[in-house]
Order: structure tokens, then sequence, then C-alpha cells
């Protein structure tokens, strides 16, 4: 079960990679999204041929990143779980999306499914109704050239998780000496163009019965409307600590349980994706199928993470002892500044989630109401952070049908909330929140220099002998060790960590917040695997 475990970390720490590329591609398309609506710059800029052009070119970048999403999340998962020459996993993967939906293709076409066959023209003419026509036209897609299910990033996800477990099982196989060139790692890419298709003629039959139970499951979550809202916002803060929300966030995202719509007779499916989408093909998807997808995106963040959190700072920084106020008032200002303008949190959250399970309930609350209230306002703001910039980008410079203003009104709210909240839990149950720890933990190691750190870091986790593998996902410096007791939680601290997670007997997590992909690269040249 432990091993179990390790192996859904890796695989939340994988979709990462995607997911910060699509996070900063949103961005630039907000952005042009903005700058091309007369209602914001004007019509003399809007009519400017030159700039419009270039403006037009970004979104087409952009949008084209997120049509093909489903290999990204290919190759990720592949590279993600890949215990040794990632490279040639990556390829793979490449190579394994290809061949699963050129089987997937197959498949229909025996069927008489094509491209031609499924156009809502060619099934009305059949005697189907326009409406089910048009459902039934949305299921499929061209994916590369190849007409297959529109299966979105879970397909991505199938076929990498697939070709990993290819990669894992024969990179290293040594073949006869007569066919020795093609054994170790240029076996697996042969594997995976043999097994891939099989797997894409089986999931050709499956897939209907598949989509369907996620789609039951998405009409379920959408009819609880504002209640759906609350129960993902809640659970995204309570997974926090394990690292899973990771995998809970993507569900919504890139699946039908954060949302269906229809453009140009293709289904779209995920929060995230119908909000892009929104953004490339302006006025395609109505603002009301719109909200019901960003309930799950950026709003429901924005009050907490600009207003809550450096609230519950500032309590953690005045409840602090006085000799230890400016160690203290370092660390929540720099938690406090990124969660405003980021979102990033962990820095903050892990100063009392772990010592307070009041606080830490208190907030999961605070974050699920802050869902929920957003959706009953109708707000309209996307993308995945929740701080300052999506705020400016996706609310403000969306215009007035974001209904940005909310957003503010309750952040302001929340920032009472959270500080008189905080301060009263902190004082009156003794929480030992940043420097209010007990004197045992008052001689722990002073904090090291930046030129010590790497070192330092290495010792904490047990020496170079008892590291495996290294890696970082935003806020996390990922380690898989041999032997768990010789990881030391006060000497990892003393390296400015924000907290210490051991989420399996060989995987902790280390938090240091915004830099630990600095860190996470001095510790790999330090190993000599960077």
């Amino acid at each position: 079960m432990k091993e179990f475990a390790s192996k859904i970390h890796a695989f939340g720490k994988a979709l990462m990679m995607p997911i910060s590329v699509i996070a900063a591609a949103g961005i630039f398309l907000g952005v042009a999204a903005a700058m091309q609506n007369p209602a914001i710059t004007g019509e003399a800029f809007a009519s400017l041929h030159t700039p419009q052009l270039i403006i037009g070119f970004i979104r087409k970048v952009a949008g084209a990143l997120f049509a093909n999403l489903p290999l990204f999340f290919a190759v990720a998962s592949a590279i993600g779980l890949a215990k040794a020459e990632k490279p040639t996993a990556a390829f793979a993967a490449v190579i394994g999306f290809i061949a699963m939906h050129v089987g997937v293709s197959a498949t229909l076409g025996a069927q008489g499914l094509t491209a031609a066959t499924t156009t809502p023209d060619a099934l009305q003419a059949k005697g189907m109704a326009q409406t089910a026509a048009m459902m039934t036209s949305a299921e499929y897609i061209q994916m590369l050239g190849i007409f297959t299910y529109n299966m979105s990033v879970l397909g991505g996800v199938i076929s990498g998780l697939l070709t990993v477990m290819i990669h894992n099982r024969f990179y290293t196989t040594q073949l006869p000496t007569a066919i020795s060139f093609f054994g170790g790692r240029r076996l697996v890419p042969i594997i995976t163009v043999l097994v891939l298709p099989l797997v894409g003629v089986l999931l050709a039959m499956i897939w209907p019965t598949i989509g369907a139970g996620i789609a039951w499951v998405g009409e379920l979550i959408g009819k609880s409307g504002q209640y759906g809202a609350f129960l993902y916002g809640t659970s995204e803060r309570l997974l926090i600590p394990t690292g899973l929300h990771h995998i809970l966030n993507e569900t919504v995202r890139f699946t039908p349980i954060g949302g269906v719509a229809t453009v140009n007779n293709e289904t779209i499916v995920g929060a995230l994706n119908i909000f892009n989408t929104a953004l490339t093909h302006p006025g395609s998807i109505p603002d009301e199928t719109v909200q019901n997808a960003t309930k799950f995106l950026a709003q429901g963040k924005i009050p907490v993470m600009m207003f809550g959190l450096p609230a519950a700072a500032l309590a953690m920084y005045h409840t602090a002892r006085p000799e230890h106020k400016q160690r203290v008032k370092a660390l929540v200002l720099a938690g406090a500044l990124t969660s405003f303008t980021t979102g990033i949190t962990e820095p903050l959250e892990f100063c009392f989630i772990f010592v307070s399970p009041v606080l830490y309930l208190f907030h999961a609350v605070l974050s699920g109401l802050s869902f929920m209230l957003m959706s009953a306002l109708h707000l309209m703001i996307g993308n995945i952070q929740g701080g300052a910039i999506d705020l400016v980008v996706f609310g403000i410079l969306g215009g007035s049908k974001t209904q940005w203003w909310w957003a503010i009104v309750l952040g302001l709210i929340y920032v009472p909330v959270y500080y008189y909240g905080f301060k009263f839990v902190i004082t009156k149950m003794r929480v030992e929140t940043p420097g209010r720890e007990s004197d045992e933990a008052d001689t722990a190691p002073p904090k090291v220099t930046a030129d010590q750190r790497t070192q330092v870091i290495i010792s904490g986790l047990g020496g170079e002998a008892n590291i495996e593998d290294v890696d970082c996902c935003f806020t996390r410096l990922r380690v898989r060790v041999k032997e768990m007791r010789e990881v030391v939680d006060q000497t990892l601290m003393s390296t400015g960590a924000n907290g210490v997670n051991r989420v399996s007997d060989h995987d902790v997590q280390v938090i240091y917040g915004p830099q630990v992909e600095k860190i996470a690269h001095e510790v790999k040249t330090a190993l000599g695997v960077g």
C-alpha cells in the first residue's frame, strides 16, 4: 500500500510539467484576449492591423498548446514515472500516444465510423435528430491527423502510463548477440509500437462505457451547483499535505467532471479547457457555460490567496514571541507576498496545517465557502493560480462580465475573519506556529547560509548514499530515500524549509516555496545527477 501511495505521488508530480506551461500560456492568452477587446483597448487600437496580427499570432500559439494537451500529458507521465533513461521514455510516449490512437481509429473504421460518416449532416441524413447528431459527432476528434475518440487528457495519461510500464520493464533488457542492437533502450519504442495499437483497439471497445461513466459523475457534480464547488474547494485544501490535490485538480480541469461544451462540432471537456477555448474562440461558448466551468478555477482561490492567507500570516507574526518576531516576520512576509501575487500557498500553509488541525479545517472550510460564493455570484475568472496576476489578467482585463469586484469584496471580508480566527485559535489553544515553538524546538540548529544549504540538505536527507532520486514541483523538493529513519527534520528546517512531509516509507517532501527549482538543481548538481 505504501508503495502504491509513492507511485501516486510520483504521478501527481509528473502532472505539474504540462500544467506549469499551460498556466503561463493561459496568462499570455488572457492578455491577448483583453488587447483584442475593443471595450478595453478602444476601437482605434482594435483596428490597428499590425498589433492585432501579432496578438492573433500569440492566441494561435497558445491555442495550439491547449489543443495538444493530451500529448503533453502522455510525455509528462512517462518522464515523471520513468526509473531512468527519461529521454527514451519521453520518445516512446510520443510513439505510444500515436500508436494507441491509430488502434482506436482502425477499430472505429471497422465499425464504419470515420470523420466523414460522423459529421452532424451525415448523422442527420441517417435519421438522427439534430441535437443528438451534434452530440454524437462531438464524441470524436482529429488528434494529430488521426480520427479517434475525444478522450482529452485522459487518453494521454493512459498511453503515457502504459508506455512507462513498458519502459521500466524493458529498458535494461539485453537481447541475443545477433540482434543485440535492438536491446536496452531501443527495445522500449519497439515494444511500445507493438503493444499500444492493441491497447487502442481494446480501448475503442470500452471507451463508450468509460465516457458515459465520467459524464454521469460530471452531471452529478453539475447538478449540485454551488455545493459541488464547496466540496471541491474544501477537498482541494484538505489534500494539500498529501500532494494529491494535483490529481483532484486535473480531474476537474481536463475531464467532463469539470464541464462539457461544444465548439464547431467538437466537444470541449474540462473546466480549464472550456475557459481557454472561450478565450481563443470569443463568443463560441455561452457565458453561462463558462461560469459553470470557472467555479472550479482561480476565482474561488482569489479571496483566500490574496487576502485570507496574508491576514493569517499577520496573525502568526503578531502571536510570535517577541524574541522571535524578526525571524517570523521574514518567513511570513515572503509567504504572504508569494500567496498574494502568484497564489502559491504552501510556504504559509505548512506553517500551521501540521501543528493545528483546527486551523487546517478552518482554512479548508473557508476555501470551500469561497468557491461556493464566487460561483453563486456568477464570477467568470479562469486559470489555475488565484493570485493577483490571475485577478488582473482574467478578471479586471476580462471586463465587467467577469464580475471580478466580488472577489475583492469577499477578500476584504476574509481579512478580519482569517486574522481574528487565526489569532484566537493560536492564543487560546497554544498552537506552536512559527515563533511559538516549545523550548525543545528552540534548540534547533540555526539557519544555515546559502553556501552551506546544499550540503546541509543532503545531510538532512541521510547523506548522499541514502538518496535515490531528487525532483521538485512548484514548491516542494521531492526526494526518494532508502531509509526514512535517516532523514532529520530539524536539519532540513534549518535550511529554510517551511515543512517536511513523509508521504511513504521512502518518499519525503521538503517544502521550500517558489525557490525550490533552484534548490533542486543545486542538490542534483552536488549529487552528480544535475
